[in-house]
């Protein structure tokens, strides 16, 4: 896949401010006749960083950076149920973000996550898609054709010369005012984050995917969260027998939009866990109960990754003094 490099470990990102809408937000609830999610900790390299030197050894491999895409929003929807009124099959998103340096929890991070409907559409940008029931598709720009969105030049090769999400992090303007399937939230003391919401769809040019951005060192205050800088900002993948049993279940068995594969999608970094691969549970012959993802985010939480900071993957280590 082509991949952009962006200004690396940037700092003191302008001031980020989120309003609570609505008031209180609705607490998550999970799915699948209660059985229980767990993040996916098969990347930890040792229990406990060394601390007999200055330098300690990295205890987690390091979740790859990809791109925002062009259809982020700032944070306006301070909430844990992203749902609003979208049909889809149900899904709980338990996510656990740890430092990959010393394996500690996040706590007190404002996590985003915003992802497009079983027909393939995100809100705020209704405008520039058709939905699957049409055969059309989100595009980086309103023109339909493959570009960073901000400067106009084509970025990586999709499949069939269909759009995607583009590498360079350009950002698309919204054209209306919908909220649906984005939220944010903050992690736990032990650096969990759970979110409610549909299983995604597809459109043309991307296989199913949730992006997802971690913001840190900033204030929660009873506006919402204030300040601080992204030290993540990823996409969340399924694997394709998920896919192909979601295919199967109304709406999302109406969607005809030619439905690119994880492993044709020029995003993804093919790489598991690490890249962002989703653990999933439901029951294999009836999907539509409901599905529990989970995965285990290891950060950098003093670097900023931002929406043109796409770094590859790698396991974070330092050698001893």
């Amino acid at each position: 896949m082509t991949e952009t490099q962006g200004p690396a470990h940037k700092r003191n990102m302008t001031r980020r401010k989120v309003v609570v809408a609505g008031g209180a937000a609705v607490a998550a609830v999970g799915v699948g006749g209660g059985i229980a999610a767990t993040a996916n900790a098969g990347q930890v390299k040792s229990a406990t960083p060394s601390a007999s030197s200055s330098s300690a050894e990295a205890c987690y491999t390091l979740t790859s950076e990809t791109t925002e895409g062009p259809y982020y929003i700032d944070a306006d929807k301070i909430r844990q149920d992203i749902t609003e009124d979208q049909e889809g099959i149900p899904m709980t998103l338990k996510l656990k973000v740890i430092d990959a340096d010393t394996c500690k929890p996040v706590k007190n991070a404002a996590v985003d996550i915003w992802h497009c409907t079983a027909m393939g559409v995100y809100s705020g940008y209704e405008a520039m898609s058709n939905g699957g029931g049409g055969g059309g598709a989100p595009t980086d720009a309103p023109s339909g054709t493959p570009t960073d969105g901000a400067s106009g030049t084509p970025t990586g090769e999709p499949p069939s010369g269909a759009p995607s999400d583009g590498t360079g992090g350009g950002h698309s303007e919204p054209t209306d005012d919908e909220r649906y399937l984005r939220g944010t939230w903050k992690t736990d003391k032990h650096g969990f984050v759970t979110f409610k919401t549909v299983f995604p769809g597809w459109y043309q040019g991307r296989c199913v995917h949730i992006h997802v951005k971690v913001h840190v060192d900033g204030t929660w205050t009873d506006a919402g969260y204030e300040g601080g800088h992204a030290c993540h900002t990823g996409q969340l993948f399924f694997s394709e027998e998920s896919v192909l049993a979601s295919a199967e279940v109304s709406p999302y068995s109406t969607n005809t939009t030619t439905r690119t594969t994880l492993d044709e999608d020029t995003i993804y970094p093919d790489n598991g866990t690490e890249g962002g691969l989703l653990k999933l549970k439901y029951k294999k012959n009836d999907i539509a109960k409901g599905v529990i993802a989970s995965l285990t985010m290891g950060v950098a939480p003093d670097e900023t990754h931002d929406s043109t900071d796409t770094v590859p993957s790698a396991t974070a280590s330092a050698s001893a003094s």
